[in-house]
């Protein structure tokens, strides 16, 4: 097989564990047959020590990303959510343009395993088709996403979150609750002392472990958490995991018992590591994965309702059956690169 030269594109380097490890998924796929491979990302230090052989172009250095592209065979541009407008339209348009210099500069694009969507601007929209009808190859993570493409006229293959390819030990359970919160518009004080009032009521004997995965996001919030569990009860045992490794986040994990988490990537882990798990609802990639693996979930507004009597009576065997049948499709791709 023909070495190629690929250059990745995505939300790389900001330290957000599902990003990350859609990256490492995707840098192992390609080392595997020897490709030399360049990521963008907003901390090439970061990106650079975390892979061998690799190397990294910043963010927002246009100059060495177009000399990256140039001498490059593929742009692959995901996975996550990189095409939508709700984070910001200059985020949307960012990502577009890496796209538009690799079309413009005759490179074949790769569309991986991304979320496509909510496109509220009408220009943005239009672009994202405009320029996506140009691609080799899109792949999608989810039937909303694949329906937008559709009916633009644009082919995408349907696969699943490509971290679900990760392998992952499945230790003794220890009694431990893990929880995983983010900062967003509607998150607030209310909903964090009537989680941690639950919290101290269903497990008061057990340890609580709190995980941030973006520190710049979850810390802040994680704290808070921290803190009202402790005014409820001083006696609980919590602990945050700042400053570990994704791997180490994954095998911390893979202890617990229960996992209460909000975000797509977090739930994904408890997923694989067969964990008891409570979905926090704050986007629609959240409602989707909940109700595929017909997980229960609780709003930042409204009651918990039995919420957590569902999370206790979880039907793990049922769960691990189907997750058994989440197998990352690469026939596809790999047609693709080897062409």
């Amino acid at each position: 097989m023909k070495k190629k030269r690929f250059v990745l594109s995505g939300y790389f380097g900001f330290k957000n564990f599902g990003d990350e490890a859609i990256l490492s998924v995707l840098v192992h796929k390609l080392q595997q047959h020897g490709h030399r491979i360049t990521i963008i990302s907003s901390d090439t230090k970061y990106t650079v020590s975390k892979f061998k052989h690799i190397r990294s172009v910043y963010t927002f250095k246009i100059s060495d990303i177009i000399g990256a592209i140039s001498k490059s065979d593929y742009l692959i541009s995901g996975g996550g959510s990189l095409l939508q407008d709700a984070t910001s339209l200059k985020s949307l348009i960012y990502y577009l343009g890496i796209i538009f210099i690799a079309l413009i500069l005759q490179k074949k694009v790769i569309i991986f395993a991304q979320g496509i969507g909510p496109i509220n601007s009408k220009f943005g929209l239009f672009l994202t088709k405009t320029l996506l009808k140009h691609c080799t190859y899109i792949s999608v993570r989810d039937t909303k996403s694949k329906s937008l493409l559709e009916d633009a006229g644009i082919k995408a293959e349907l696969v699943c979150d490509p971290v679900f390819s990760s392998k992952v030990e499945i230790p003794q359970k220890n009694k431990t609750v893990a929880i995983q919160l983010r900062d967003c518009k509607m998150m607030n004080e209310d909903f964090i002392d009537r989680l941690a009032l639950k919290i101290s009521k269903e497990f008061s004997d057990y340890e609580i472990g709190i995980f941030p995965f973006q520190k710049d996001l979850d810390t802040e919030v994680s704290k808070k958490f921290q803190n009202a569990l402790k005014l409820l009860n001083p006696e609980i045992k919590t602990t945050i995991f700042e400053d570990i490794t994704d791997e180490e986040i994954i095998e911390e994990i893979a202890k617990c018992e229960y996992l209460i988490a909000m975000r797509f990537h977090a739930i994904i882990i408890g997923l694989l590591t067969n964990t008891k798990t409570l979905a926090i609802n704050y986007d629609i990639k959240i409602e989707k994965i909940a109700s595929e693996f017909n997980l229960p979930i609780i709003n930042l507004i409204g009651d918990f309702k039995n919420r957590f009597q569902e999370l206790k009576n979880t039907d793990l065997e049922k769960i691990s059956e189907k997750v058994k049948t989440k197998t990352f499709n690469w026939e596809n791709f790999e047609k693709v690169i080897n062409n």
